[in-house]
């Protein structure tokens, strides 16, 4: 299983933390390519100089915000009542790959994923521990 990261684990990486990069890692190794999405991207990126942003990237695939994801997305907002579409598209493009979401961001995001068709899992990004696989991953 894939994660969506969120901003919270950007910002982790960009502040060269050990757990999610020992994670992140470990889902490169598995063959488990990590998403994000362009719009998270933007929320965290303030300068050509975060290097460990950058090489965090490197290991993502990255999702625009497309203009056939904006019914779907305005359709999630108005479900729920918020206002915030990144936290949206992140839960979208979750539940359109069945991944869960790795997010520090755990209040605001399960009312939206609890709105779609198939179940998105939100994960704590400090909840998942650096000295086990992360989470998903049988050993």
């Amino acid at each position: 299983m894939t994660f969506v990261y969120d901003a919270g684990a950007l910002i982790a990486a960009e502040r060269n933390d050990r757990a999610i990069w020992a994670d992140h890692r470990v889902r490169l190794e598995l063959g488990v390519v990590p998403i994000t999405t362009a719009p998270v991207i933007a929320q965290v990126s303030r300068s050509d100089r975060q290097a460990q942003l950058r090489r965090f990237l490197r290991g993502c695939e990255i999702v625009p915000f497309a203009p056939a994801h904006a019914h779907a997305v305005g359709a999630l907002l108005g479900a729920t009542g918020s206002a915030d579409a990144i936290d949206a598209h992140v839960v979208w493009v979750a539940g359109t790959s069945g991944a869960s979401v790795l997010s520090s961001d755990t209040d605001d995001l399960p009312p939206i994923a609890a709105k779609l068709a198939s179940p998105v899992r939100i994960v704590a990004a400090d909840d998942e521990p650096s000295s086990a696989p992360p989470a998903g991953f049988e050993v």
